[in-house]
């Protein structure tokens, strides 16, 4: 009777995942797409089918989702990606949903209803970079989400009702649900305000990859941030949690420069108004920074870092570039003076992202203060033609309940 009794539960078990399955199915989310790329970039609120994650991945029901820089590079088109796509790759929320065939580790540490975070960089944990612990530059995320728009068995999550395929940016964070990795999913700690910490996934993970990762930054150094948009805001955060002694800030934007010393800059420099290698030659008793953090992706701000760095100064390059720019270096003090140059893409999800929180958690990473602006999802596109103007002074989000 007792093996009866379990079979019958098994049956019935299977019949109501069958059922739930079916029902997601049919069902429907409200997405943001990008239908056309360029200067003018096109952006549609559509129905989309409801995304369904497979073994090992979360459907999270997006709260929040952060409204970046790089995003508008892609509706630009100065970085290619595979078009229609759904945009917005940092995101907060709560898990509605675990993937069947998910493994027992996975299942322990992730239950539906929490509330979490996911960064960008979603890594697959078992190529030749996950395991020497270089996710930042995991080989499949780049491969297939970065290259195909797609998940790691080669397909996206996103389709039309009628069946077309829509690319993934990351996760695909601007629409109501959306498919993550469970190696990129995170709980929120208690008391972090699940809304602002959805810039947790990129402004705040690329800065603590540039400064704790690339940078290295130690107590008593000097450092420039140039770019006081949302990775280089936080950026000032991270120097200052570590324990820098000088902090300089570097905009052309006053109205951002005026937010930054309440963010851990100590000096601020307005590149229209000032010479900036000269400014920062002047705070630093002659000597330079030890290191600088690029934050825009342009070549006279690359240059600038390199030359602003004391001899054998760290220059960290963070800002994403439109495809195929150049920037010069002088050569020969790069050779003489040992100027290291390194990129930084951002940090790694399963060493980093534990880190990060228990900064958030402790107060010492504020993630409300660098947030200016909220917009609904169906506001969304209206975000980033405000981005583009440089409307937006610190980091917008795109709030689901607006």
């Amino acid at each position: 009777m007792r093996r009866v009794a379990l079979s019958l539960s098994t049956r019935q078990a299977s019949a109501r995942q069958s059922l739930t399955s079916a029902a997601v199915r049919t069902a429907t989310m409200k997405a943001m797409v990008l239908q056309e790329a360029g200067p003018n970039f096109k952006m549609q609120l559509e129905e989309l089918k409801m995304p369904e994650p497979k073994a090992n991945e979360v459907l999270i029901k997006v709260r929040a989702a952060g409204v970046c820089g790089t995003d508008l590079k892609i509706m630009k088109k100065e970085v290619a990606f595979p078009i229609p796509a759904v945009m917005g790759h940092e995101v907060s929320g709560e898990i509605a949903a675990i993937g069947a065939g998910t493994d027992s580790a996975t299942l322990a540490r992730l239950k539906e209803g929490q509330k979490v975070v996911s960064p960008f960089i979603m890594p697959c944990g078992s190529c030749s970079f996950c395991v020497r612990g270089k996710e930042e530059m995991c080989e499949t995320f780049f491969k297939y989400n970065r290259g195909m728009g797609a998940l790691y068995d080669g397909t996206t999550r996103l389709y039309r009702p009628n069946g077309t395929p829509i690319a993934m940016y990351s996760m695909g964070a601007l629409a109501e649900y959306c498919v993550v990795p469970s190696t990129a999913v995170f709980p929120l700690p208690e008391g972090v305000p699940e809304v602002e910490s959805a810039i947790l996934g990129c402004a705040i993970f690329t800065a603590y990859g540039a400064v704790r990762n690339s940078g290295d930054i130690r107590p008593g150094e000097t450092v420039a941030v140039i770019g006081a948009g949302g990775v280089g805001a936080n950026c000032l955060q991270f120097c200052r949690a570590f324990g820098a002694e000088k902090v300089i800030a570097v905009d052309v934007s006053d109205d951002k420069l005026k937010a930054m010393p309440a963010l851990g800059a100590t000096h601020t420099i307005n590149a229209l108004k000032e010479d900036v290698k000269e400014r920062i030659l002047e705070i630093t008793g002659g000597k330079g920074v030890d290191c600088a953090i690029e934050a825009l992706g342009r070549a006279d701000t690359f240059r600038q870092a390199t030359d602003v760095v004391v001899d054998g100064g760290r220059a960290v390059m963070v800002g994403i570039a439109p495809a195929g720019m150049l920037a010069n270096v002088e050569i020969t003090r790069l050779v003489r003076r040992q100027i290291k140059i390194m990129g930084s893409f951002g940090a790694r999800a399963r060493t980093d992202m534990p880190e990060i929180l228990k900064f958030v958690s402790r107060g010492m990473i504020d993630v409300a203060s660098p947030i200016t602006a909220k917009y609904s999802l169906a506001d969304s596109a209206q975000a980033y033609k405000d981005l583009a103007e440089n409307k937006i002074v610190g980091r917008a989000v795109v709030d689901m309940k607006l």
